[in-house]
């Protein structure tokens, strides 16, 4: 039972960073109607600038655990949003307009581009950061046997629940987020209301990059080593995860993304390690074939 639970909890702990990049991918889709494959990359991103951030905060003395953990957040947001902001200027405008597929490559080219451009800059090898955040507590099962619950996973699963409740009310109350829904709804009608159309999807991509920046961060804390290729499985499975919550909806996005972190996690656990991916794509096509939107998606998830 103590193994189950501990499982259980690394499940959680994966399925919060997944549940975090797969809502940037939502919300960009849910404006556009278009699927960014660049996100997995500017997730990859935020770890190594988080990386860097808490190198350079502790080469200069700082001690303090929080104003560490704070300040590199800040960093790693502001930096990030940068890289997801020029991600939407670069490779989707411009071509706005033009056939659905040419976006489409465009992105996959940003996404190798961006992979590249990090691993010429910071090198192949895998990046190391000693355990900053450790302990944990003992959660009594029965039998004399114990499930444990590391701070760190504490903090990541708070830390997820944080920013779900954030930019769920950015979303559904404020003005900003009604400008949101207005374009999900119709973009064509909303500019003639006088909404900026282009501010309002760049805003969204930088909203998504300020989510994958986080992901990036806890896990930098929760592994304490990352490379240059980490974003593409990431965001792969986070794409996954946006796609059977229902893709468009953001219970649905954080939904998905606890769901193959648990079954990830207790296929690790109980069966074939080498075989974890296949079991979660094999779960993603079981869904679709009996509820192609998902499982709090809507009927119709077509952009018109």
């Amino acid at each position: 039972m103590s193994y189950l639970l501990d499982q259980l909890i690394n499940g959680v702990t994966l399925g919060s960073v997944y549940g975090l990049i797969a809502l940037g991918y939502t919300m960009v889709y849910g404006i556009i109607g278009m699927i960014n494959f660049a996100h997995g990359e500017v997730y990859m991103i935020g770890a190594f600038i988080s990386l860097i951030a808490i190198l350079i905060l502790l080469s200069f003395g700082v001690a303090a655990l929080p104003v560490v953990l704070l300040l590199a957040l800040a960093a790693t947001i502001l930096f990030t949003s940068v890289y997801g902001w020029a991600v939407e200027r670069i490779a989707y405008r411009p071509l706005r307009g033009s056939v659905r597929l040419a976006p489409l490559i465009s992105a996959i080219g940003m996404s190798i581009l961006l992979q590249n451009y990090v691993q010429l800059a910071q090198g192949a090898r895998v990046k190391p950061l000693r355990p900053m955040i450790e302990g944990g507590l003992q959660i009594p099962v029965g039998d004399g046997q114990s499930a444990r619950l590391a701070y760190v996973q504490i903090l990541i699963m708070l830390t997820t629940l944080a920013m779900m409740a954030i930019f769920t009310w950015i979303v559904q109350r404020t003005s900003f987020g009604r400008t949101q829904r207005a374009c999900e709804q119709d973009r064509g009608m909303a500019a003639l209301l006088g909404i900026n159309v282009d501010r309002v999807i760049s805003m969204t991509f930088v909203m998504g990059a300020s989510m994958a920046s986080v992901a990036g961060l806890l896990v930098v804390l929760y592994y304490g080593s990352i490379d240059f290729f980490i974003g593409f499985l990431a965001g792969l499975k986070a794409f996954t995860a946006a796609v059977l919550g229902g893709i468009g909806s953001l219970p649905g996005a954080m939904l998905g993304g606890l769901l193959i972190g648990v079954i990830e996690a207790l296929y690790s656990a109980y069966f074939d390690i080498e075989y974890k991916d296949a079991a979660v794509f094999g779960v993603l096509i079981f869904v679709l074939l009996f509820r192609p939107q998902g499982l709090l998606g809507r009927a119709e998830i077509e952009k018109v």
